[in-house]
């Protein structure tokens, strides 16, 4: 059995910063993909950030240069470090892992308003 159990979402100002957490327990020794998706309402959900084992990253354009996606394998743990958020940033955010197949966390809250 896999969990992924994200932590760190929250209410921001516009220019604040978040860093969600994402630790997977079960019996995988290490995800080949670990990556973050959000859903904002009315809109699907859209791939954010992601990284491979060997610490290769793909980012989303619009948020290039302002998220920083990390991982610790050892701990088998994806970091996503968001900075200069914006009120169009305001989603649900998942974590996802893959080995073999893909598996997914609860969410997480982002809302970013004054």
């Amino acid at each position: 059995q896999v969990q992924l159990v994200e932590s760190g979402g929250g209410l921001v100002q516009p220019g604040g910063s978040l860093r969600l957490s994402c630790a997977a327990s079960g019996r995988i020794f290490r995800f080949n993909t670990m990556g973050w998706y959000r859903q904002a309402p009315g809109k699907q959900r859209e791939l954010v950030a992601r990284i491979n084992s060997a610490g290769s990253t793909n980012y989303v354009d619009s948020v290039k240069g302002r998220f920083t996606i990390t991982r610790d394998n050892a701990k088998n743990t994806v970091y996503l470090q968001m900075n200069s958020l914006k009120p169009d940033d305001t989603a649900n955010y998942y974590c996802n892992a893959v080995f073999q197949q893909g598996y997914w966390g609860q969410g997480t809250q982002v809302t970013v308003s004054s």
